[in-house]
Formats: C-alpha cells, sequence, structure tokens
C-alpha cells in the first residue's frame, strides 16, 4: 500500500491543484513545484519538489527505492516510504531562520552561480522554452545552467564536471508550476511513519561514521543553514 501511494504521487499532485472547500485559508502566497532528473557517471536520480514558502517536501526515486524528504520548522526528515521508518533530525537554528524568509528552498542553483561571477555564454531551450545559458569555471570544475528569461530565472537544465573525480552530472527541471493550493500537512510526516529522533550534535558524530537513518541527507543546506 506504501508504495501505491508513492507511485501515485501525479494522481496526488492532481489534486492538490484541484480547487476545494476551505482552500482560501490553506492557499499560500506562493508555492512551487517541479520534476527534476540527473543523469550521467552517477545513479539516475528522479525527484518530485514541492515548497510553501520555506518548506519544502521532496520525493526522491534512487535505484527503484522512494524516500521522503520534508523540511519544516525545528526538523528534517528523512523517510524510507517503503518501510515507514525515518529519522527527524533537530535543524541548525541557521536552516531554521532562513526558512522564515519564505523563499524556495530549492532549485536556486542559478542564483548561487550568478552571485559567484558566472558569465552569460548562449542562449537554448528546455523543453521549448527559451533560457541563457551560463558557465561558471573555479578550482573545483565546470557549471553551466540555462536560466528562463523571465524575472523568476528558473532552471531548465544544468551540467556540472567535476575536476576531483572526472565526473559529469545533466540534470533537467520539468513541469515548473507555481501559486497553487497546499495544505500545511502535505509538509509534515505521516503520524504512523516510526521516527527516530536526532540532536544536530548527535547527528553530526554519527554522520562521520555512517549514514544516519534510511538514506544520506540530499539538501544539506536545508539541514545545516546557509
Amino acid at each position: 500500500m506504501r508504495r501505491r501511494r508513492f507511485l501515485w504521487a501525479p494522481l496526488l499532485w492532481q489534486l492538490l491543484l484541484t480547487p476545494h472547500a476551505g482552500a482560501e485559508s490553506v492557499v499560500p502566497s506562493q508555492t512551487w513545484f517541479v520534476q527534476r532528473v540527473s543523469t550521467g557517471e552517477a545513479p539516475l536520480r528522479v525527484e518530485y519538489l514541492w515548497s510553501k514558502g520555506g518548506r519544502l517536501r521532496a520525493e526522491t526515486v534512487v535505484a527503484g527505492r522512494p524516500i521522503l524528504t520534508l523540511v519544516a520548522g525545528e526538523f528534517y526528515y528523512v523517510i524510507d516510504t517503503l518501510a515507514g521508518k525515518g529519522v527527524a533530525i533537530r535543524r541548525h537554528a541557521r536552516a531554521i531562520s532562513a526558512e522564515a524568509a519564505g523563499e524556495r528552498p530549492f532549485a536556486n542553483e542559478g542564483r548561487s552561480m550568478l552571485a559567484e561571477g558566472a558569465e552569460r555564454i548562449g542562449s537554448g531551450s528546455q523543453p521549448g522554452r527559451p533560457c541563457d545559458v551560463y558557465r561558471l569555471t573555479n578550482r573545483r570544475g565546470r557549471r553551466e545552467i540555462c536560466l528562463t528569461r523571465d524575472e523568476f530565472q528558473l532552471p531548465v537544465r544544468s551540467t556540472e564536471f567535476d575536476r576531483a573525480s572526472g565526473r559529469s552530472v545533466e540534470t533537467r527541471y520539468l513541469d515548473w508550476a507555481r501559486g497553487f493550493p497546499a495544505p500545511d500537512v502535505f509538509f509534515e510526516p505521516d503520524p504512523r511513519v516510526e521516527l527516530e529522533r536526532v540532536e544536530y550534535d548527535a547527528y553530526l558524530d554519527r554522520s562521520r561514521r555512517d549514514t544516519v537513518g534510511p538514506a544520506p541527507v540530499l539538501y544539506r543546506v536545508l539541514l545545516h543553514g546557509p
């Protein structure tokens, strides 16, 4: 049953877009969704990402294994949806403060690259959306990103070459959407999930030796802060 719930995420997405009674009480000033697919010299990774202000819900599939990440308030949750188990890691105060700003907590790579001095090198489209291509080269490697030409400058495609490992990864951003109803409960764990609670310092200590919880922390800035 848990597996069916996860695989029907697109249906849940449609339900969230459907107006319902009392919707005005849960419609935020800004919500976002995107599907992100990463390929290359690393395991294929498919992500469904939702946000409401600074809150995050991410459903990630790696090698057929569904992992749910929820980030809101004091805790960063990593949940194995098949096993119904997970971990709740207390977030650093810096991360909680950053959430209070209410900015989208994912797909901000373009803004970071521009702040680091990325230069425009051309134009392109993906899929069918015109975008500007920017490149940033430094001691870590080379990164390119194609950003939409609107006020949001959303990433639609990026590539990253890591100099140390010699590996390249390409990421495509599909089905961007915003401004839909999303109740707070969508960003909270199912009460039936068995959760281990871990304090931040204990997480740092344990993570030096092994993975804490069912999967690694995928969105590190949301746990540790900027």
